[in-house]
């Protein structure tokens, strides 16, 4: 039990440091606007990069034409609706559709 309570204690210490180091070195300092900017689009950079090889392959390795369909589908709903229920119908729907459809 002691060993379970060190690790998950040594777990937190390893990812929450991380996040307190900037927040407490860079507290007082003056970050240039264009790397504001830049940091900025990081955190939808890194959903991007999770989010996309779970897009290739949710259709299976045999239909990865019908996921991107679907993405697209998806992306374009959410561009011009911002509806997230209707975003999500669409995407499966182009899954769906594009892979009837071959």
């Amino acid at each position: 039990m002691t060993e379970l309570i060190m690790l998950v204690a040594a777990m937190a210490a390893v990812t929450y440091l991380p996040r307190l180091a900037p927040l407490t070195f860079l507290r007082n300092q003056n970050i240039p606007p264009l790397l504001r900017r830049f940091f900025r689009y990081v955190p939808y950079a890194a959903l991007g990069a999770l989010t996309f090889p779970g897009i290739i392959t949710s259709a299976g390795a045999d239909h990865i034409p019908a996921a991107l369909a679907g993405t697209a589908a998806a992306v374009l709903t959410a561009w011009l609706s911002g509806n997230v229920m209707l975003t999500l119908a669409a995407g499966i729907g182009g899954v769906y559709l594009f892979g009837w459809l071959l």
